[in-house]
């Protein structure tokens, strides 16, 4: 058996892994655009700080990656974060600490008395009998009122799909909280019942020594095969039971094609194969995001939490500040510190589009404006991401469901990536295994 793997991020990365890991002996093709495998998943060192270009790891809430990890004997990569990390801010007007506790939620003011009452209301809110798709928006007002919507989740969305209540799909991006009051009636009683059969509401955030680039790195070199760095596909089409690959240096076949590229890639490769199917592949949206990250060798703010978040309503031109150096020490040198700035996304897409000088700027005012940081800094770092995150829009369910149904016509060609079910790292690493395991029989 022969299969090619379009895409050498997490997601291609995993399938290879759990398909080699079934059948040594058959023989996998990796394909990747760009001359580094990863993806998003990409660690730059610039004099001694480490800058993420993406996500910073992963949460031990579910079991996939930390399994990945051990499978690949990359168990002594692992870095624990510190407890910084549980210290989460909000801005708003000012910057006012996340509430952890209860007490704590009763005195934050980042709503008023009546959102309060109205968000301990949603106990007695009854819950929705039709399974219809509806925006995070609409659920938040729904069950927590406008005002827990428009501070916590606007925020919350900003941070994880650089989207906003209105343009997501509760269903498709938080399924849990959906089943939450589909099981349980309501969120809290949902809640209460689950925090009896687990420790801890959202585990422990892990990443790896050295960034998470390290363990895209040690990945790579537990997949044997024909890696194939910095070659870009540009069509798959049937040929001889099978699919061909064609790339510039020209046409391999094989048995079977995973292709693990974004939404807009995989439309583009098989546009001569089936045209409708591309077409709905094409309609995925995605956010725009751009990160910059800043070092300092000399900063008097201490960073003592894991970053901060702005809601819609602040109107600051940056989503989010992550402090990475207090979270994971190593990320700057012994004595300096340093942070990421996210910008753009659903809110701002412009700006995320802006060049390096002017996301530099952007991203200083951002952190002048949100901390009160005018001290130059000592590096800088962009990554820009035209089409960064996925955004499931309402509907978007229905497309991936239609878009799996047509795939069925095509035995042997098979999708996985963060376009579809999941974005987070242990998303991505779950559906490479469920898939590895489908191919192989196992």
């Amino acid at each position: 058996m022969h299969i090619a793997i379009i895409g050498a991020g997490i997601s291609g990365l995993a399938t290879a892994f759990y398909l080699h890991r079934q059948h040594p002996d058959w023989r996998l093709t990796l394909y990747e655009a760009e001359d580094q495998a990863g993806g998003t998943m990409g660690t730059v060192d610039v004099e001694g700080f480490l800058f993420e270009h993406g996500g910073n790891g992963f949460l031990t809430s579910k079991p996939d990656t930390l399994d990945l990890v051990k499978d690949a004997g990359g168990e002594d990569l692992l870095m624990e974060s510190n407890d910084a990390a549980r210290i989460r801010y909000i801005y708003t007007d000012r910057l006012h600490r996340l509430p952890e506790t209860p007490p704590a939620f009763l005195t934050t003011p980042l709503l008023s008395w009546r959102g309060k009452l109205r968000t301990a209301a949603e106990v007695f809110v009854a819950p929705r009998r039709d399974r219809d798709d509806e925006t995070l928006k609409s659920f938040g007002d729904r069950r927590l009122g406008a005002e827990f919507t428009d501070v916590f989740l606007n925020a919350m969305t900003a941070g994880i799909y650089a989207s906003t209540p209105e343009q997501i799909s509760v269903n498709a991006a938080f399924p849990l909280v959906v089943d939450l009051e589909r099981s349980y009636g309501g969120l809290f009683r949902g809640m209460l019942r689950k925090k009896k059969k687990q420790t801890g509401p959202g585990g422990k955030l892990m990443s790896f020594t050295g960034g998470v680039g390290t363990f895209i790195d040690h990945l790579m070199t537990r997949i044997p095969g024909d890696h194939h760095l910095g070659t870009p596909v540009t069509r798959v089409v049937k040929e001889d039971g099978g699919y061909a690959v064609h790339t510039a240096a020209g046409a391999t076949t094989c048995d079977q094609v995973v292709l693990s590229t974004p939404a807009h890639t995989t439309a583009r490769l098989l546009r001569e194969l089936d045209s409708h199917l591309a077409m709905q592949i094409d309609a995925i949206e995605y956010s725009p995001v751009a990160v910059v990250g800043l070092g300092y060798r000399h900063l008097d703010h201490p960073l003592d939490g894991f970053g901060l978040l702005t809601t819609a309503a602040s109107r600051r031109q940056v989503l989010g500040v992550l402090w990475d150096s207090s979270v994971f020490p190593d990320r700057a040198p012994p004595g300096c510190k340093a942070m990421r700035v996210m910008i753009g996304g659903q809110r701002n897409p412009e700006l995320a589009l802006q060049d390096k000088d002017a996301l530099v700027d952007t991203a200083l005012r951002g952190v002048r404006e949100t901390m009160g940081v005018s001290t130059p800094p000592d590096v800088t770092f962009v990554k820009r991401w035209d089409r960064g995150i996925p955004n499931y829009k309402v509907g978007h369910l229905a497309v991936v469901d239609g878009v799996f149904k047509k795939l069925d016509r095509h035995p042997g060609l098979h999708l996985n990536a963060n376009a579809y079910r999941g974005i987070a790292l242990n998303d991505c690493v779950r559906n490479a295994r469920e898939l590895a395991a489908r191919i192989g029989g196992g």
